[in-house]
């Protein structure tokens, strides 16, 4: 199955790194009009020159999810340079530098703020694009959660498989609420990618018995790559899966 983005405006969130990189890359590659954020500018532009050299166009703009205010204004600049916005991939998220620590020591700040940017953000700019893509009858968006929020966190931070929780709840009620206007919302579940700072930290911490024991527990005995995360994207913003809408697809290796 070849995708083909030509002449669609795509927006994705958390493009410095990661996850986000690879998807802003893979629809650059395929055509798309890319409009890359994140809170982190040095990286960012490391993702518009890796967009430019796969072929295609990305614009990087420094944006905070959070800031509804930000976020009206940057779908309003995307849609006034393209005319339209097609795609919205929410992937802008993680844990903010947290640790796993007991229910009883983490502060109504830290529990916020895992909530703000993994939830609060996805709707903020779910709600900024819904008119354009209503008026088009056409429009996807795709949420990136996690394995946290169908089971537990690895992490073992209470917040961060809440909010991913609340996103696939979120991602559902889109779907029904937008389908009549031919507007699809699904999620990617990714499991245990090492793809940014805070993952290798992560794998780094378990040692190496602690990583034989993950790959161990995987069906397909391996890490995945951002890139399979980018191509689970691919499929849900394509016209091949204009049918689905409301699903979680877990890219996981095999649990």
């Amino acid at each position: 199955m070849s995708f083909d983005f030509s002449g669609r405006t795509a927006i994705v969130t958390g493009a410095a790194h990661g996850f986000g990189r690879a998807i802003a890359a893979a629809f650059a590659a395929r055509g798309a009009r890319v409009w890359a954020w994140d809170v982190v500018a040095d990286e960012l532009r490391e993702t518009e020159r890796l967009c430019v050299a796969a072929g295609g166009a990305c614009r990087g703009r420094v944006a905070d999810v959070t800031d509804r205010g930000a976020v009206d204004a940057l779908v309003a600049e995307a849609s006034a340079a393209t005319g339209r916005v097609d795609i919205l991939v929410n992937n802008a998220g993680g844990v903010l530098g947290q640790v796993g620590r007991p229910l009883e020591e983490v502060s109504a700040e830290e529990w916020r703020a895992i909530f703000a940017v993994n939830v609060d953000g996805a709707f903020y700019c779910a709600q900024a694009v819904a008119p354009a893509m209503k008026a088009a009858r056409w429009g996807r968006i795709v949420n990136i959660s996690s394995g946290a929020g169908l089971g537990v966190s690895l992490t073992g931070i209470q917040a961060y498989a809440s909010a991913k929780a609340a996103q696939i709840g979120l991602t559902r009620q889109l779907a029904h609420e937008l389908g009549p206007w031919n507007v699809t919302v699904n999620n990617v579940a990714p499991g245990f990618v090492r793809s940014n700072p805070t993952t290798e930290r992560q794998w780094e911490s378990y040692g190496d018995e602690g990583q034989r024991a993950l790959v161990e527990r995987i069906a397909l005995r391996r890490l995945g790559t951002p890139e399979d995360i980018a191509n689970g994207v691919l499929f849900f913003a394509s016209d091949e899966a204009g049918w689905i809408t409301g699903q979680v697809l877990s890219i996981d290796g095999g649990k």
